[in-house]
């Protein structure tokens, strides 16, 4: 079983300088955020002033607040108000503003790479009685509360918040617990039938 532990992982500047980012993982693996190029990308960044969000111009962005009550998003001149735990996709190479009309936010992004990975969040409430496996193409990110990852009848590993657990389809891992998890899936675009 994987564990990504949020504690160690070192805030990386974005692209354009105007906040920081953790990584949890890419694919391919990358060094830091500025390295590529890679097909998709699953990170926690922290907002604390209003500007232009780094341009991915071929990517495809799915991006929920998960720390703060609310994030005003503005994609190609359309205002988007974001709240606590609602996931929103948007392109990524759109002229994209955020304003922080409620204060400081903390945001997961998911930036997939356009016709070779589709990115999901889901938002779900953990259950002490009923364990939520993850599977291959899976990341669970612990929100809030507290939980427990385990594979089989291993002891489990005790969760911190935003920790992640990496899915398997060969060795699964269950979350318990009492609070919530993000579910991020990574699913490669099949080609259309008959496509070429």
């Amino acid at each position: 079983m994987e564990i990504i532990r949020f504690a160690d992982l070192k805030p990386q500047p974005w692209r354009n300088g105007g906040g920081v980012t953790r990584q949890l993982a890419t694919h391919p693996k990358a060094a830091s955020t500025q390295d590529g190029p890679w097909d998709w990308r699953v990170s926690i960044a922290d907002v604390s002033k209003a500007g232009d969000f780094s341009p991915f111009p071929g990517m495809e962005r799915v991006l929920t607040v998960i720390d703060g009550e609310l994030l005003l998003l503005t994609v190609d001149g359309a205002e988007h108000p974001l709240e606590k735990y609602r996931a929103f996709r948007f392109p990524g190479g759109a002229d994209t503003h955020a304003s922080l009309p409620t204060g400081d936010i903390r945001d997961l992004n998911v930036i997939t790479r356009t016709g070779a990975f589709k990115g999901f969040t889901s938002i779900i409430e953990l259950s002490k009685k009923r364990a939520k496996p993850l599977f291959e193409g899976q990341l669970g990110i612990l929100l809030q509360g507290q939980a427990t990852a385990a594979v089989g009848t291993d002891d489990p590993e005790t969760l911190v918040r935003y920790d992640a657990v990496v899915g398997s389809d060969v060795d699964t891992p269950d979350v318990l617990g009492r609070g919530f998890l993000a579910v991020v899936s990574i699913d490669p675009v099949e080609d259309e039938p008959g496509a070429e």
